[in-house]
């Protein structure tokens, strides 16, 4: 369904190239989401090329980058973004460690909290920090348009990838169960690679029933 001429909406498109962490890296696809109006919008995470952002962003203004998590793969081109857009980077503060392997001597330009709502078109983004996946890992809750925006904190299939450095399976876990599954059911998950999920699908997950 299209949204009507200057209704909030969800923009959608992806972008190619690669993760690396601990020595190793990957191909990977990550999904670019674009949050606003016809004037105005919210980034969500700076994949691997600008232009393909701003093709999602056309004209608008963009008002932030917020930054699910700060692997390379979401943040690589977020200080090129900034620059082209005059948005601030926003990102939680337990990601520094993270954003300086790929941004070493460069800071972000504010901080994500838990509990903070950003405003963009009318609508609201409210931040839920959920650690597990990285230290300063958010999801961006948004309840008028009834989705949640997971980075690689949740995917169509359970919770996102640990095992790497700065991740850990219990905490993403615990993230997961208290702060996500508690959404509404029918709440749709917009993941930070490949389909989208509902809050009630993954919340019938086996490994949510073996907790």
């Amino acid at each position: 369904m299209t949204a009507p001429k200057g209704a909030v909406r969800v923009d959608h498109a992806t972008s190619s190239g690669t993760f690396s962490l601990d020595g190793e890296t990957f191909d990977v696809e990550n999904n670019i989401w674009v949050v606003g109006d016809d004037a105005e919008c919210v980034v969500v995470d700076a994949p691997h090329s600008v232009d393909d952002v701003l093709a999602v962003v056309g004209e608008r203004t963009v008002t932030a980058i917020v930054c699910t998590h700060a692997h390379d793969d979401h943040v690589r081109v977020a200080p090129a973004l900034a620059e082209r857009t005059g948005a601030p980077v926003l990102l939680h503060p337990d990601d520094r460690p993270l954003w300086e392997l790929t941004h070493p001597g460069a800071a972000w330009d504010g901080d994500l909290s838990d509990g903070q709502v950003l405003e963009v078109a009318g609508t609201t983004l409210r931040v839920l920090h959920t650690p597990g996946h990285a230290p300063g890992a958010v999801c961006l809750y948004a309840p008028d348009l009834g989705c949640v925006f997971t980075g690689d904190t949740l995917f169509d299939g359970g919770p996102g990838a640990t095992g790497r450095s700065y991740s850990d399976r219990p905490t993403l876990e615990a993230s997961v169960r208290a702060r996500l599954l508690e959404l509404p059911g029918g709440t749709v998950v917009h993941t930070g690679h490949g389909g989208d999920t509902t809050i009630a699908a993954e919340s019938a997950r086996d490994w949510v029933e073996a907790g």
